[in-house]
């Protein structure tokens, strides 16, 4: 394969880059600028170092460091190197590095100074060959050792499906599994993504996100990187910094938090959003409330979209069109979706199910786990999401729960989304959890688990009366608990198997009742 032909996402990246490379690629909120120049002299240093100790085309990187610019340069420098990229959520402890670490089989781990104690003897019994650190600051010996080395690199020619990237899901039920996603998965979803949400170079994205996760180092640096387009750099998420960007950029990617938090902050309004352009909204459901109260306070409709790690983007509410509450839009151009019942049966428009996915965007397969890749994919090519959803006469597509968030109470389905969207109306309810939990009798009860605002008066009887007037006695919920916040992951998410957890046994007994 010749250079010309190859498919090396690095490659794409720079085909799209300014003519002029001194332009401006990424501004930190201390005030150091990086252009798309510096991106390319500092990950051809950092691809000739890795290279240098030993890695070669294929092999493992794994990066467990906090965000700064360098994070992004070896991101690019493991893809000109066509090495394949492992990244770790920063929170990541002992127990679960050393899974990694033995399933991954990396040849460098990269890890911040405080963590290098822990992750050292660790990556010893893995059998990694090298142990590398990188701080916020920019120092470490990654850095220090890529300095010495040449800024010329040539990128690796790489075919449409050699991998770019391994992700592992969440983990929340049994082992957590590698996902493999390809140079050309990350390249036609980043540029169906430039084109429907309209970035140019002329853009300026507001990256407040985590760069361990899809949304963060995929969706929103492959926006930027595909359009010659910049980015103002948070290291975290915090409202006042938002606040104090939001004038010099045009496009903001987030999770629902980020969105109720600036909603929090009263100076925020329509003069904050002026010369924004477009909120994209990810990662966990939006709630219809935050949408509204969005739209009324600042003059913009977010944008929310569906995807998953597996998939990248699957659908998106459109930039131009209606952007509908509640629901992530239409399938992309180029991804097919639809909903089937359990023996794999499509349904009709409105009628809930399994939603499986078809498209370039769609993942290899899962690492070193050829019998589960083969469970999640049917016959014909789709993925099993193990979302359940239904799509609207005109298209639009809703996401009513999770398969394994699902309650199964008395052999009927209870989808938790829908109970959550009526609590969600109850007066005094900032925001709800639904779960399931075992019960003696149904087999699973419903459970709710609300947080108050500030100035509710409400208990468990009113909530349970107001949900019996608004839908069937099994979807009543059979506890309620009251709580002051929900327990998140950190891209927002709820984490429903801690809640689980936490109340497994309030409904174990058959004459568990509501108090």
């Amino acid at each position: 394969m010749t250079s010309a032909q190859s498919c090396n996402l690095y490659q794409q990246f720079e085909t799209a880059f300014p003519a002029d490379t001194s332009a401006v690629l990424l501004q930190t909120a201390d005030g150091r600028v990086y252009s798309y120049a510096d991106a390319q002299r500092e990950s051809g240093r950092i691809a000739n170092y890795l290279t240098t100790l030993g890695a070669r085309t294929g092999d493992r990187v794994t990066v467990q460091v906090e965000k700064c610019p360098e994070v992004l340069w070896l991101y690019l420098a493991c893809l000109r190197a066509g090495l394949v990229y492992h990244p770790l959520n920063t929170a990541y402890q002992s127990a679960e590095l050393e899974y990694f670490l033995n399933d991954a089989k990396p040849t460098v781990v990269v890890c911040g100074g405080a963590s290098a104690a822990l992750l050292i003897p660790l990556a010893q019994g893995a059998g990694v060959a090298r142990v590398l650190t990188l701080e916020t600051d920019g120092s470490g010996s990654l850095m220090a050792g890529a300095a010495a080395c040449p800024a010329q690199f040539d990128p690796v020619p790489c075919a449409p499906g050699d991998l770019a990237a391994l992700l592992y899901s969440s983990g929340t039920t049994g082992r957590p599994k590698g996902i493999m996603l390809s140079h050309a998965n990350l390249a036609t979803n980043g540029r169906t993504l430039v084109k429907i949400w309209g970035f140019t170079s002329g853009d300026v994205l507001l990256h407040a996100l985590p760069v361990f996760h899809v949304h963060g180092l995929f969706v929103a640096t492959h926006c930027v990187l595909l359009s010659g387009a910049r980015m103002h750099w948070l290291e975290k998420f915090d409202a006042g910094e938002v606040m104090a960007a939001l004038p010099r950029c045009s496009v903001m990617m987030g999770v629902p938090t980020y969105y109720t938090r600036l909603l929090v902050e009263p100076g925020f309004g329509r003069d904050s959003c002026e010369r924004m352009r477009l909120f994209i909204s990810g990662s966990a459901p939006l709630l219809a409330e935050t949408f509204a109260e969005f739209e009324r306070r600042t003059g913009q409709r977010i944008l929310e979209r569906y995807g998953m790690t597996e998939t990248g983007m699957n659908t998106s509410n459109p930039l131009q069109g209606e952007r509908r509450a509640g629901t992530v839009g239409p399938p992309l151009p180029d991804v097919e979706v639809r909903v089937v019942d359990p023996q794999g049966t499509e349904l009709s428009a409105g009628e809930a199910g399994d939603l499986q996915v078809r498209g370039p965007n769609v993942f290899q397969g899962y690492w070193r786990m050829p019998e589960k890749t083969r469970e999640d994919f049917t016959a014909d090519g789709f993925f099993n999401t193990g979302d359940k959803a239904s799509i609207s006469a005109d298209g639009y597509v809703s996401i009513v729960g999770r398969a394994k968030d699902m309650i199964i109470c008395g052999g009927l389905n209870v989808y938790p989304k829908e109970i959550e969207q009526i609590l969600d109306e109850l007066e005094g309810v900032k925001e709800t959890a639904v779960i399931g939990v075992p019960h003696a009798d149904f087999g699973e009860a419903v459970v709710a688990v609300i947080v108050p605002t500030a100035d509710a008066a409400l208990d468990q009887a009113g909530v349970i009366e107001f949900s019996r007037s608004l839908m069937a006695n099994y979807k009543v919920p059979k506890r309620v608990f009251l709580v002051g916040e929900l327990p998140r992951n950190a891209m927002g998410k709820v984490q429903k198997n801690l809640l689980r957890e936490r109340y497994k046994d309030c409904c174990a007994r058959a004459d568990a009742h509501a108090d």
